[in-house]
């Protein structure tokens, strides 16, 4: 998986968490928690979902990587298998 490609998948699995929630605007530098009603549950299910569709083991001292969408990509292409750039 790219960048991109990652990123669409976050969004899906934002979009199954919060589905009320708009994305379209989501800034990638800016954390989840101060552009959507996210609470630290909905988090873990987020963890919990890269978990059970890429089998990414995450753990909790990481979670502070995946705070924005920016951040979560960067963190993820290791373990995805993506290329940087």
């Amino acid at each position: 998986m790219n960048a991109a490609e990652i990123r669409t998948e976050v969004l899906d699995i934002l979009e199954n968490i919060a589905p009320d929630e708009d994305l379209s605007d989501l800034q990638d530098e800016v954390a989840f928690r101060e552009q959507l009603e996210l609470d630290s549950m909905d988090f873990l299910d987020i963890v919990m979902e890269l978990r059970k569709r890429h089998r990414v083991q995450i753990p909790e001292e990481d979670y502070d990587q995946l705070a924005s969408m920016g951040s979560t990509v960067k963190y993820l292409e290791p373990f995805l298998g993506a290329e940087s750039g």
